[in-house]
């Protein structure tokens, strides 16, 4: 169950947000381990000026199923592709004691109903190579790859 996101709780969906980014850039060697907080928190500051009412960008906490405890988060906003009005998935994350549950699936639906309601031609979103997971549940959703990002390191150690 998705229900939005208060605003009094917007401090603790970027807390949780901004770690698993971080963590997810370090994962895939984008980013150092000791700079990865500092990025993603540059990240967020830019995509969310006016934090929670930035325009465009929509909050949710995804819900257990007693309706008493935050599970999760949504965040997705609206950007225009070519003539198609659409949905960009920036998080669907789901906290760790709830993972495995059926959560990110019934998330990502509800998202998938809220979107179509909302005049939107469809959903995108990126995923980071070194989550099986998540890359594995969008696939079973019908989502399709349109670009794949790659690189090569010609070294272990960061510059700097």
């Amino acid at each position: 169950m998705l229900r939005p996101l208060p605003p009094s709780r917007f401090s603790s969906f970027v807390a949780a947000a901004t770690e698993a980014y971080a963590a997810d850039n370090v994962a895939v060697g984008r980013w150092d381990a000791a700079s990865a907080a500092d990025m993603a928190a540059k990240e967020f500051q830019q995509l969310l000026p006016d934090g929670i009412a930035t325009p465009d960008h929509v909050f949710y906490e995804i819900i257990d199923a007693a309706g008493s405890a935050v599970a999760g988060y949504v965040w997705f906003g609206a950007v225009q592709r070519g003539v198609r009005r659409m949905a960009y998935l920036y998080q669907l994350l789901v906290l760790p004691a709830f993972r495995r549950q059926g959560k990110a699936r019934a998330a990502l639906t509800a998202l998938e109903t809220i979107a179509r309601e909302g005049g939107f031609d469809g959903l995108l979103l990126n995923v980071f190579a070194s989550n099986d997971a998540a890359r594995a549940l969008y696939r079973s959703a019908g989502f399709a790859v349109t670009v794949i990002s790659m690189q090569k390191l010609w070294t272990d150690t960061p510059p700097g």
